[in-house]
C-alpha cells in the first residue's frame, strides 16, 4: 500500500506532534514536511511559508491558525494539491476563499476531525427533529485554557446542524448577563468553559418540562483528531475538485 505523503502546516504545535505520532504508528501515512512560523531543526524539512516548500507531497493538512488559510489555499491551487483544513475561527473573507478554492481543488473542511463528534451531531439532529420546539436547546463546550477562540468551532458546527433541523428560525445566544428577560423559544444557547488541560468536551442539552436529554462527547486526547485528519487526507487524494467533509467521508461518497 502506498503511503499518503503529507505536508503539515502547524507542525510544531500540539496537533502537529499528535499527528506525527499517529502517522508513525501507521503504514498508510507519512508526514514528509512541515510548515511553521518558527521553523526548527528536525528530521523532516520545516519551512516558514508555503512558498518555500520544495518537497513532493500528496496532500496538505492544516492545523495552524486561520490567518494562514489564504496562503495555503494559494499554494494548494498552484500545485493542484488537495487540502484538509482543520483550523477554526475563519473570517467571512477566509471562508469565502475556502469555498472558492473548492472549485479548483479538493477541499476537506471540518471544524472537528473526530468521527465521534460527527456521530454526535447526527444524534443531535435526530433529537431536535423529534423534540421540536417543546424543548429548549443549550450547548456547553469545554476546552483547555490555551484555546483562543470561543465558542469553539465544533460548538458552532453543532448549533448550525441543529438550527438547520428545527422548525423555527433559530437565534444563537452567547451570553445572558446583559439580558433581563425570559429565555426566548427560538434561542440556541452556546456557553464556553476554559480551564486546565481539557482536550474537548461538548454537551447538547434538550431541556423540556420535567425532563432533560443530554447528548455528550468527550475527547480524552488529541489522537482522535489526528487520526481523523490523516484519514481525511488519504480520502481526498485523487478526488475531483469540490467541498468534502466528515459526513461525506463516513458515507463513502
Amino acid at each position: 500500500m502506498k503511503e499518503t505523503r503529507i505536508l503539515f502546516s502547524g507542525i510544531s504545535g500540539r496537533m502537529g506532534k499528535a499527528t506525527r505520532t499517529a502517522a508513525d504508528e501507521s503504514c498508510e501515512y507519512k508526514i514528509v514536511a512541515g510548515i511553521d512560523v518558527v521553523p526548527s531543526v528536525d528530521t523532516i524539512p520545516i519551512f516558514s511559508t508555503p512558498d518555500e516548500v520544495n518537497v513532493e507531497v500528496d496532500a496538505i493538512i492544516d492545523f495552524s491558525h486561520h490567518s494562514a488559510t489564504p496562503k495555503l489555499l494559494e499554494f494548494a491551487i498552484n500545485k493542484k494539491l488537495p487540502i484538509v483544513i482543520c483550523t477554526t475561527g475563519h473570517t467571512e473573507e477566509e471562508t469565502a476563499l475556502i469555498k472558492e478554492a473548492a472549485k479548483s481543488i479538493p477541499v476537506f473542511y471540518s471544524r472537528n476531525m473526530s468521527i465521534g463528534i460527527n456521530l454526535l451531531i447526527e444524534l443531535a439532529k435526530k433529537a431536535a427533529a423529534v423534540l421540536g420546539s417543546d424543548f429548549d436547546i443549550e450547548i456547553v463546550e469545554k476546552h483547555h485554557n490555551k484555546k483562543l477562540d470561543a465558542p469553539s468551532g465544533t460548538a458552532l458546527m453543532i448549533a448550525d446542524a441543529v438550527a438547520d433541523t428545527v422548525d423555527f428560525d433559530a437565534e444563537y445566544t452567547y451570553e445572558r448577563q446583559s439580558r433581563r428577560e425570559p429565555r426566548r423559544k427560538n434561542e440556541i444557547g452556546i456557553s464556553a468553559v476554559r480551564g486546565g488541560t481539557i482536550v474537548g468536551e461538548h454537551d447538547i442539552m434538550f431541556c423540556g418540562a420535567d425532563e432533560i436529554i443530554t447528548v455528550s462527547h468527550s475527547a480524552a486526547s488529541r489522537d482522535v483528531f489526528a487520526r481523523g485528519a490523516l484519514r481525511a487526507a488519504a480520502y481526498i487524494v485523487g478526488k475531483p475538485a469540490g467541498s468534502y467533509d466528515m459526513s461525506r467521508m463516513i458515507a463513502g461518497e
